[in-house]
């Protein structure tokens, strides 16, 4: 599909199986930078800048490639989870997400050169009403941990949803479908001009 050196900057396995899912050649670099989240812009624009601060660290191992980075936030009433420090801290993430509803949005970013494109997708996800007992076993799984709001969708995580709103691979770090079109827009010449993806 692409005539150029692709590249992930992250190594996260849930990213790097969502890519393998567009069937074109690529390679994984995980990003060595501290993440800044800027809390005084809208939460859309925060998540896009993450993600293009991420593929400008991988950019200077691979100047001359196609770099594609993203980031993922939690938002519940206008404030910020993001990925739990220990046990406690997710278990205190998952009882504020019981019985409530929130907001996913994966920001992402293209660069190539001194060029950049950014987009995002959203999903509004509904939690069950969880108990104690509920939140400490799925805690226990150790899967809740590196997670944004301590929670994989696509893992056991799945069994606390009851419902999405939005697009699903937003939930699980990667919205499939703006990437492919944004890089049939790539191909075609038009990313960093024509293109809209939002």
């Amino acid at each position: 599909m692409l005539n150029t050196h692709f590249v992930l900057a992250s190594s996260s396995p849930r990213r790097i199986e969502l890519i393998e899912k567009l069937g074109i050649e690529f390679e994984a670099h995980a990003p060595n930078i501290e993440e800044k989240l800027d809390y005084f812009i809208p939460p859309e624009e925060a998540i896009m800048e993450v993600a293009v601060q991420k593929a400008n660290a991988v950019k200077e191992n691979f100047p001359d490639s196609l770099i594609f980075a993203a980031d993922t936030v939690v938002l519940i009433n206008g404030d910020y989870l993001g990925k739990p420090a220990n046990e406690e801290e997710a278990t205190q993430m998952l009882d504020r997400l019981s019985g409530k509803i929130h907001e996913v949005i994966t920001g992402c970013a293209l660069v190539e050169n001194d060029q950049v494109k950014t987009f995002y997708s959203t999903a509004t996800v509904y939690f069950d009403n969880l108990k104690i007992p509920e939140i400490d076993e799925y805690v226990k799984t150790g899967e809740p941990l590196n997670k944004a709001g301590a929670y994989a969708i696509q893992g056991y995580g799945s069994r606390l949803i009851s419902k999405i709103n939005g697009d699903f691979y937003a939930v699980m770090g990667l919205p499939v479908n703006k990437l492919y079109k944004a890089l049939k827009y790539y191909k075609s010449g038009n990313l960093f001009s024509k293109c809209n993806l939002m």
